[in-house]
């Protein structure tokens, strides 16, 4: 039997998982900390500690520091401090973030440029119908005026 769930105190949770074979792992994190990848990570932690050759006899062991001094433990400790290191889809989220934030700017950007085109044609329209207009003035002047 496999049995994980989530023991939720004040200011903090702490994801357990109880493997079949009497294995347990949990992780104190903050409330903010993601519990998916809590679970993942002691998932992990429990595979790679039952695959470890130096942590045989665990299950006879009644010491509770017995393997504490683990390598891996220490590593992934500060490993966990921050989730989006070790963690895919957090790293992805953060990068679609980061790039839904430049396609913002972007198309600010674009819809400022297409304001600034659509005030340079109406502005070349007006120089248009003005030089329209200079040309049939001018060409009213000049015609009661004949140049022999």
């Amino acid at each position: 039997m496999h049995c994980r769930g989530p023991l939720t105190l004040k200011r903090a949770h702490a994801p357990t998982t109880v493997r079949a074979d009497g294995l347990a792992g949990t992780l104190t994190a903050d409330k903010e900390y993601p519990a998916r990848v809590a679970f993942a990570k002691i998932a992990e932690l429990l595979d790679q500690f039952s695959a470890d050759p130096q942590m045989r006899g665990w299950e006879t062991e009644s010491r509770p520091d017995a393997f504490a001094g683990w390598p891996l433990l220490a590593e992934s400790i500060v490993e966990c401090q921050d989730p989006a290191k070790f963690d895919k889809i957090i790293k992805i989220q953060k990068d679609l973030d980061a790039t839904q934030q430049v396609l913002h700017q972007t198309i600010d950007n674009i819809l400022e440029r297409g304001e600034k085109l659509d005030d340079l044609v109406s502005r070349s329209d007006e120089l248009s119908a003005t030089s329209k207009q200079f040309y049939k003035q001018a060409r009213k002047t000049n015609s009661c005026c004949v140049i022999s």
